[in-house]
């Protein structure tokens, strides 16, 4: 009768015996009749398929799309249609975990493509099979730092870290006794004099900092890995996984750890998620890193195979052994950002990198010579950038939401701004931008 519903009357019925009771009324018996509902649900009628896809039509339609100029970690970047197209197919959308190699190759081979092209992109040896998010991701690594620290107990963070990963950091270190501290902000950076006098103090495991830091600045970390190296702190990076394509990588800066957000990775921003967290670390970290790793052997034919490698199986099931109880493997955004990767390739990632910093670029300076903003920080950027504007914030937002146009996102108490620029932003949208301002 309901063709949805697994069980059938004879199913009900010898359940019913089993429990002792001969009809469902009898079943709920014990439910006072006071706070039964007798009344008629407010559901809507029946439907057929047209008719459901004119009412969902008319709910997207309440709906106002805006063109986005917001950022601060989520992104509007171009995806390619191929992508949900791919993904939607039935051998990969699927939660099931990959423990049994011999009906997993499909899955397993994804992730296997997925942590090399991670390791490419960040300069790093080993990669992990995708983490929760960005921010859980950073609080992985402050306890991964503490883990291969064995006696130190304490984690620099830098105070230009991208914006909500702090909160995350406080609540985990908390709750797993790791002592933070943060790094004090000089111009916009890092206060690298700050940092050496505070290892100097001894017991850090390990220093965090962010690139592009969290008013969108590029900065300088010159020197920052081997002040760590010299003091035994492991040096973090948390980073916006698509600018790796033209910035410097966390590998060549000397970083033992690098986390952050694969959203820009052709993620759409969907509010607020599911993204992806991704970790990459040197290859004498491995050992300690958390989530699911996998790796290339032969069977006993002599084919390439694809298993899960270097962890037990309590690290997924068991939580009291596990190394970590929130390293869960996004692995179907993980394919996502796999295919995006593939079809974008290299020159692509690099060209779609390099628009977004031109388009930045471009509006900033437009924006200046308004007269209406000046930058906060005279600081290299990539394609975010934080001004402050010379009159009420909020009316400038509602002004420009009326016209279709989302600035960008409100920081501090001043009514700073920070506005981002992708590739999918054209010039004539940004003059749009700059004559309403005007």
């Amino acid at each position: 009768m309901y063709k949805y519903f697994p069980h059938t009357e004879d199913d009900l019925k010898a359940m019913m015996e089993k429990v002792g009771v001969s009809n469902l009324d009898e079943l709920y018996a014990q439910i006072p009749e006071a706070i039964r509902f007798r009344g008629d649900y407010n559901l809507p009628s029946e439907m057929s398929e047209m008719e459901v896809r004119k009412t969902f039509e008319k709910l997207g339609a309440q709906n106002k799309q805006l063109t986005c100029f917001a950022g601060k970690g989520v992104y509007d970047h171009y995806i390619p249609s191929v992508i949900p197209s791919l993904v939607q197919r039935s051998e990969f959308l699927t939660s099931y975990t990959p423990y049994q190699a011999e009906i997993s190759q499909g899955t397993l081979h994804y992730i296997f493509e997925y942590q090399s092209m991670m390791t490419e992109l960040t300069g790093m040896n080993i990669s992990n099979a995708s983490m929760y998010d960005g921010s859980t991701a950073c609080a992985e690594a402050m306890m991964m730092a503490v883990a291969a620290g064995k006696k130190q107990n304490k984690v620099l963070v830098s105070k230009t870290i991208t914006t909500g990963r702090n909160h995350v950091l406080r609540e985990y270190a908390k709750q797993h006794g790791i002592e933070l501290e943060w790094i004090p902000q000089k111009d916009g950076v890092t206060d690298f004099s700050s940092l050496k006098s505070q290892l100097s103090a001894g017991d850090v495991a390990g220093v965090m900092v962010s690139q592009p830091n969290s008013f969108g600045i590029v900065e300088d970390y010159t020197g920052f890995a081997e002040t760590c190296h010299e003091h035994k702190a492991l040096f973090i990076m948390d980073s916006i996984a698509a600018d790796l394509a033209i910035l410097k990588t966390p590998g060549e800066w000397g970083a033992d750890i690098a986390v952050g957000d694969g959203q820009s990775l052709g993620i759409p921003m969907q509010w607020g998620g599911p993204y992806v967290g991704y970790m990459c670390c040197t290859e004498k970290l491995i050992r300690k890193m958390p989530g699911r790793i996998v790796g290339m052997t032969k069977d006993n034919r002599g084919q390439r195979a694809f298993v899960l490698t270097l962890q037990a199986r309590e690290q997924h099931i068991r939580r009291q052994k596990a190394t970590s109880n929130i390293c869960s493997n996004q692995s179907l955004m993980a394919l996502w950002v796999t295919i995006y990767m593939s079809v974008m390739g290299k020159q692509g990632l690099k060209e779609a990198a390099q628009r977004s910093y031109d388009g930045a670029h471009y509006l900033c300076e437009e924006l200046l010579k308004t007269g209406r903003f000046k930058l906060i920080y005279d600081q290299p950027f990539f394609n975010e950038f934080t001004v402050r504007y010379d009159g009420l914030p909020m009316r400038l937002y509602f002004k420009l939401i009326e016209n279709g146009i989302l600035i960008g996102h409100p920081v501090g108490s001043d009514g700073d701004i920070q506005i981002a620029v992708t590739e999918k932003r054209t010039k004539e949208e940004m003059d749009k931008l700059v004559e309403l301002v005007r």
